[in-house]
């Protein structure tokens, strides 16, 4: 597969992550009556992930984080050449679906962009006003999980074609555990796309959600090498 073909695929799909996830969490969580909720949120997480690792797994690997690529590269699974391109396309693609989330959410009487876009934070930006430290280990802990679930289900030995369901499954119980505390985001992409809209606050926190999802990816990819490695005798 070309490369440019990945990224493209890279693009789109964290473009339906973002769109998918944060639109459901800033048009439909709270809306009068009949609002999704957290559980609606996550559940829309989880589907993104699910529905586009059908539609382009095959074509890029369907990624959509740079911390998923950055694990898989340390797992031994993803070129280094191709590291760079990917996280780039990603990020693109979240920018460019909060700024649809935007124009949509805009058109709202009484829409304030302060309110977040649904943007990841921490402190008084948390949702449940958790700390820097709680939030830390949080993305740190939840990227990890997620990244040995993806090594595991992506694994040749692992059975053929669940995989896609795990991986969304997993992202669902994460947001299902973690958005009270940073609203979620184990996904630096995805953490950017609305920050680069809302700016002040998000974009003073944003550093956190690139940094905690990297180690916790790195450290799953080096400990799935060696969890995953098959006896040599």
């Amino acid at each position: 597969m070309l490369l440019r073909n990945k990224l493209a695929a890279e693009f789109m799909g964290t473009f339906w992550l973002v769109l998918g996830g944060c639109g459901s969490a800033v048009l439909a969580a709270a809306f009068p009556d009949v609002g999704i909720g957290l559980l609606g949120v996550s559940l829309a997480f989880g589907l993104t992930v699910l529905t586009m690792a059908f539609a382009i797994g095959h074509i890029s690997g369907c990624h959509l984080n740079p911390a998923v690529s950055v694990g898989l590269w340390a797992g031994g699974r993803f070129s280094a050449s191709e590291l760079g391109p990917y996280i780039i396309s990603q990020v693109l693609g979240a920018i460019a679906a909060a700024g649809v989330l935007y124009l949509i959410a805009s058109g709202q009487a009484g829409f304030d962009i302060s309110s977040g876009l649904a943007s990841n934070g921490y402190g008084e930006h948390s949702p449940g006003q958790y700390t820097l430290f709680s939030g830390l280990v949080t993305e740190v802990v939840m990227t990890f999980m997620f990244l040995m679930v993806i090594l595991g289900a992506t694994d040749r030995r692992a059975p053929a074609g669940f995989a896609p369901i795990a991986i969304g499954l997993a992202l669902t119980l994460i947001h299902l555990i973690s958005i009270p505390v940073t609203n979620t985001s184990v996904n630096p992409a995805r953490s950017t796309g609305p920050a680069v809209f809302v700016g002040g606050w998000a974009l003073a926190q944003l550093w956190l959600f690139w940094v905690a999802p990297m180690i916790g990816a790195a450290l799953a990819g080096f400990a799935y090498r060696w969890l995953g490695r098959e006896d040599d005798a």
